[in-house]
């Protein structure tokens, strides 16, 4: 995780995070009006954004989702659930240039249909964890349940970002590769991990998102074995669901 935090060394990575905060604002903020649970979350067709940018500038990405998120927030009220939106737009910016890093080497625009099951598994694995964690957040500030609010969310994510993604990058992509403004062009090619490191890392990542998304819902609706029923439905959420995000975000690391 070295590299979220060596960037902000990087004038332009620090630039362009403030580009991709400013523009996932700009996009979220007009769609307010069109609620899916009043309060809480609308549509975003701007959810898309995160995972191109992902791939476009990797770490100035994933700090320009999450901070970008905490803007379009700042016009529907600030509270204590923002802060899981802020950790849950960080790693759904994160999964998707760590995972395709680490599984491809060709250009993240998907042609063939191994190249569209890769995407759509990178994608849903970081809508995923933005899903199942804000989700446990709002259940446990006592907002929505988990059940309602991380499926809204993992199904608004992933559709926009599988339908939009790919279009823009098939636009941008091979652009900003041609100014030479992707992230490993500004801060160097990151090292090949070992293949113990990287089938440790993609299987953490995938597996902790599964359980964290699957498990969690599980726990919500009450179909979980006694052997994992905590005294509170809010603790066995939490059983479930943190060391799910615990595992994913290890592997991420990994990667």
């Amino acid at each position: 995780m070295h590299e979220l935090i060596l960037m902000w060394r990087n004038t332009r990575m620090v630039v362009l995070t403030a580009m991709c905060a400013s523009f996932y604002a700009a996009v979220l903020i007009p769609f307010l009006v069109v609620p899916i649970i009043p309060g809480v979350t609308h549509f975003r067709p701007a959810n898309a954004l995160p995972v191109v940018c992902s791939f476009l500038f990797g770490p100035a990405a994933v700090w320009g989702a999450a901070i970008g998120n905490l803007i379009g927030d700042f016009f529907t009220g600030l509270g204590p659930g923002d802060l899981f939106g802020f950790i849950g737009n960080f790693l759904y910016a994160l999964a998707p240039y760590r995972l395709w890093r680490a599984c491809a080497s060709s250009d993240p625009v998907p042609r063939t249909p191994t190249a569209w099951l890769l995407f759509v598994v990178v994608v849903v694995t970081g809508a995923g964890l933005c899903a199942a964690t804000v989700g446990f957040g709002l259940q446990v500030l006592g907002f929505v349940p988990f059940a309602v609010l991380a499926n809204v969310v993992i199904v608004n994510n992933s559709v926009t970002a599988l339908v939009l993604a790919p279009l823009l990058l098939a636009v941008l992509y091979p652009r900003v590769r041609r100014v030479r403004l992707l992230h490993g062009d500004i801060m160097g090619p990151h090292p090949a991990p070992s293949t113990v490191r990287l089938v440790l890392g993609v299987g953490l990542a995938i597996a902790g998102a599964l359980v964290a998304f699957v498990g969690g819902n599980c726990a919500a609706v009450g179909v979980l074995p006694p052997s994992f029923v905590a005294a509170t439905p809010d603790l066995t959420l939490a059983v479930i669901v943190l060391p799910g995000l615990a595992l994913a975000a290890a592997g991420l690391a990994l990667l």
